[in-house]
């Protein structure tokens, strides 16, 4: 899918953030929000005018303009934020004159180096917390069910928390690493249980209950809160 163009558009709604991207597999010109941009995105068939797409957001405006008032404040990683780490709350703290990258001391997430590059340290940081984290649960879970993990990769992903791939590699978005460990672990289980089942049938989810007792709570905390860890960083 290839991004056209990024613009603001005044809707009647009032002004918004509008990506335009065309996609050779839509077969129809389509809408939706996307969290992390803070934008509704069009997509586009090979062959659809703009024309098309401008159609489609004018008479769906009023639906564009609630979704985006509905989208939490974005949290940006800057000296004093508090972002969350497995739910519970750290604060960024800058150390320009220490060295080292990123880590963890008490309750914040302390960064070495030029401000510059804090951004960049702390979200490097998260990545490889999230690769380990995820990594073990999901190491664990196909051991105890007599599965056959690949590897485990972590990706900043726009629409799944997970995927299992044909070949037994696991990728999740490292983004729920900020997710509290129940939430973790649902969807670790979660993407073992594909390495058996690659559906979503009965045998899949009873899998899934013997890997994990989390799926309502994981499920009801990520539909409430999911769309907040699109907004970090």
């Amino acid at each position: 899918m290839a991004l056209l163009l990024s613009e603001t558009l005044a809707l009647p709604g009032g002004p918004a953030p509008v990506q335009w991207r065309r996609s050779a597999r839509a077969r129809r010109v389509s809408l939706r929000i996307d969290p992390r941009a803070g934008a509704v995105v069009v997509t586009l068939p090979p062959r659809a005018a703009r024309s098309a797409g401008l159609s489609l957001l004018m008479s769906h405006a009023d639906w564009v303009a609630e979704r985006l008032r509905a989208l939490p404040g974005a949290v940006r990683f800057a000296d004093g934020t508090e972002i969350p780490l497995a739910g519970a709350l750290y604060r960024i703290r800058h150390m320009p004159a220490a060295r080292g990258g990123a880590w963890i001391s008490g309750q914040e997430i302390q960064v070495a180096g030029d401000a510059a590059f804090l951004a960049r340290r702390v979200t490097d940081f998260l990545r490889a917390e999230a690769a380990h984290r995820l990594g073990e649960l999901a190491s664990g879970k196909a051991q105890a069910a007599g599965l056959k993990l690949r590897r485990v990769s972590v990706k900043d992903t726009r629409s799944r928390w997970g995927s299992c791939a044909p070949d037994g590699t696991l990728s999740f978005s490292w983004r729920l690493v900020m997710a509290p460990d129940f939430v973790q672990d649902y969807v670790a289980a979660h993407e073992v249980a594909h390495l058996r089942h690659m559906n979503h049938g009965a045998r899949f989810w009873a899998l899934v209950a013997e890997l994990t007792p989390h799926r309502a709570a994981a499920d009801a905390w990520l539909h409430r809160q999911g769309p907040q860890l699109l907004r970090i960083g």
